[in-house]
């Protein structure tokens, strides 16, 4: 399988919960549009330390994370943000990696937003078509 990407936008969604709320006007929920790199060995979305800060997380703690390679690295876990792809949105926390060179999109933002890999398109798919189904535990 080769490498498969989706364009999303990650927004703080404390931000957008004050935008809601009147606290703050909409134009001043912060957010960024990335080209991510569709990662199922991930477990969330990984963003770098400049993509924190732009989107004005907080950590709410550290972490050993497992890279691809063995290596063992220091991550923080950030407050939640709300990741978009088209018409579907989940909210989750970021794992900030060192100097990673890509946003990446795991497999709990897909879940969530009722994804799939169709691995012969090498694109993202719902996996009950359009209409989007949540799994209830």
């Amino acid at each position: 399988m080769g490498t498969v990407n989706a364009e999303i936008t990650i927004k703080n969604a404390v931000d957008t919960a004050n935008a809601k709320t009147g606290l703050i006007g909409k134009q001043d929920v912060r957010s960024m549009t990335a080209n991510a790199v569709v990662d199922t060995g991930a477990a969330s979305i990984v963003i770098n330390e400049d993509q924190c800060q732009k989107l004005g997380l907080h950590v709410m703690e550290e972490r050993k994370a497992k890279m691809a390679d063995g290596r063992s690295v220091a991550c923080k876990l950030t407050t939640a943000v709300e990741v978009h792809w088209k018409d579907r949105s989940w909210i989750c926390p970021a794992l900030v990696v060192p100097g990673a060179q890509s946003v990446l999109l795991g497999v709990i933002p897909l879940e969530g937003m009722d994804l799939i890999v169709n691995t012969k398109t090498q694109e993202l798919v719902g996996a009950h078509g359009d209409k989007v189904e949540l799994m209830l535990l």
